[in-house]
């Protein structure tokens, strides 16, 4: 994927149906309302607010110990013909219900309780908030368990074929190569509810809203996300509603998916977002562009330099094949990418692909060079120029990148050079260092011809590694609790921190470059020291800390 918001608008999809709306398991306030039920004419006397507890079973029992022999969710129905009469022994009957989790005690009026349940149950239950009901007429118990346990059972047929659902749709999308807008359109198809995927750095890959507006689901969001700890690959977290799952394969995790406004985390849902989430990183794994023979050809011999599985002599062999010899030739990598494949820009990685391909034959042509050229990346274009003994490479490199550029230095495209080779050996790592230089190249600001690695300097080293996972993890470590303190306090103290870094740790330069008192500044400065748990003036302190800032600024670029 290529790393921008994606946010597509998109017809409504027939072919895929989203998720029965039951429940897999009824809660005490709707058992309450089976017709069983309500012919018994239900009062609940106590512990109203746990009324949202789920009834996993329902169990009749006359035992005033039955409390060992349960599992939690149970709904308890008694006569409490076989309960104790003293006040102690009805609420510890209660309490030892509450403590193994069950989900509420229904009560017979009749020969043992005739007019109301004791107090003293009414007292523990509502201490626990364990709803406790009468039940005002004869209640055939039988009647209410079949009915209950039917539901149960049904949902839970329901819930095997959603789960069958899910895994058949997403089988399709791995199978089909979906990108990672249709997966999450399928996510919101089923949970209806938004769903986001970002990166290690909380900022959005992709997202739908569900119908809501982009303005509120991503408000802050890296902020909010940040506020939000991955504590296990599928995680829930009740005071957002958030269900996440990380994305990732083969011990290398890139992003993490969210869901929501989720009240909570039911079976499907969470089995929705494994799936999505294990579709998006297969997806990753196996993406492919589609291309032309020729580029094909050319591809197939610049991923044969790439790896060092293939021998100097085979790819040799084959490149003189098609025309272009490689033996006893000034070997010029060069890389060919886009600044338009960054954050914001609408176009495609297919119709970049086609386009920087289309580029860089051309100029070639018109250079009258003899190269490889063909898809190294996602929109990045490798060149391999194969240059006689006596040419000039400098010269030849400048005369390819000028009818690259041939529309202005703000063409869009960018170019990057490795070192000049004369093995087919050598040639794997000096492209692979030209195609860092691009990449690192295409998220500064300035413009150049074209760039070599004595270029990039130390923010160019880090624009290169922003997608490290290391890196993140360091700046988040650095700058993470400045980060929240700002964001829940409403303070800048990062930007104060920046200042004072970038006036050479001089506090009077500090405080005039923003405006302030040097008393506001020495105190500002302390503040951050504590937060951060660091002392400003050290060496390796200070250090750490302007590289995680420009690390952020690389991640957030």
């Amino acid at each position: 994927m290529d790393g921008r918001p994606e946010n597509p608008t998109r017809p409504a999809d027939t072919t895929r149906p989203a998720f029965p709306t039951v429940e897999s398991l009824p809660t005490v306030a709707e058992v309450l309302e089976f017709p069983s039920m309500r012919e018994g004419r239900p009062k609940v006397v106590a512990g109203s607010a746990g009324l949202t507890r789920q009834v996993r079973w329902v169990h009749v029992s006359e035992l005033p110990s039955i409390a060992p022999m349960l599992r939690g969710g149970e709904l308890i129905l008694t006569t409490g013909i076989a309960l104790p009469s003293d006040d102690n022994s009805l609420a510890r009957f209660v309490d030892e219900l509450a403590g193994i989790g069950a989900a509420g005690i229904v009560v017979g009026l009749g020969p043992r309780f005739r007019d109301s349940v004791p107090q003293a149950m009414r007292a523990a239950a509502e201490r626990h908030a364990l709803p406790l009901a009468a039940l005002q007429r004869t209640t055939r118990f039988v009647e209410v368990t079949e009915d209950v346990h039917w539901r149960i059972l049904e949902n839970r047929i329901d819930e095997l074929r959603a789960s069958e659902q899910i895994h058949q749709i997403f089988n399709e999308l791995t199978v089909e190569g979906a990108e990672p807008a249709d997966v999450l359109h399928q996510v919101v198809r089923m949970a209806r509810r938004p769903a986001v995927l970002e990166n290690l750095a909380h900022q959005v890959l992709v997202y739908d809203t569900a119908g809501q507006g982009a303005d509120t689901v991503l408000d802050q969001w890296e902020a909010r996300s940040r506020a939000v700890p991955t504590t296990a690959r599928t995680a829930y977290d009740p005071r957002d509603g958030w269900l996440t799952s990380t994305v990732g394969a083969r011990g290398q995790d890139w992003g993490r998916l969210v869901l929501m406004n989720v009240p909570a985390p039911s079976p499907r849902l969470t089995m929705l977002v494994e799936r999505a989430a294990s579709t998006l990183a297969v997806g990753r794994l196996l993406a492919r562009d589609e291309e032309t023979l020729a580029l094909h050809t050319h591809r197939t011999l610049l991923s044969g330099l790439l790896s060092p599985k293939r021998t100097s002599a085979e790819i040799a062999t084959e490149a003189r094949a098609i025309g272009v010899p490689l033996d006893g030739r000034r070997l010029v990598p060069v890389v060919l990418t886009t600044r338009a494949t960054l954050p914001g820009n609408a176009l495609d990685r297919q119709a970049l692909l086609r386009a920087a391909a289309g580029a860089a034959t051309d100029a070639l042509r018109d250079a009258r060079l003899l190269a490889l050229v063909g898809p190294v990346e996602d929109a990045v274009i490798g060149i391999l120029l194969s240059l006689a003994l006596g040419d000039d490479p400098q010269a030849a490199v400048e005369r390819l990148a000028h009818r690259l550029h041939r529309d202005g230095p703000d063409s869009g495209y960018v170019v990057a050079v490795g070192d000049v080779v004369t093995s087919v050996s050598e040639v794997r790592g000096v492209l692979l260092a030209a195609m860092q230089v691009a990449d690192a190249a295409a998220r500064l600001g300035e413009r150049r011809l074209y760039y070599r690695l004595p270029d990039l300097r130390l923010r160019g080293l880090l624009q290169l590694m922003r997608d490290d996972a290391r890196l993140q993890t360091f700046a988040e470590r650095e700058l993470r609790p400045l980060l929240l303190h700002d964001e829940k306090h409403g303070t800048d103290l990062v930007r104060l921190l920046r200042t004072y870094l970038d006036s050479g740790r001089n506090k009077t330069a500090a405080a005039e470059a923003a405006h302030v008192s040097r008393a506001w500044m020495y105190e500002r400065l302390a503040r951050i020291s504590a937060i951060l748990g660091v002392d400003l003036d050290s060496d390796d302190v200070c250090t750490s800390l302007s590289v995680a800032l420009m690390a952020l600024d690389a991640m957030r670029d």
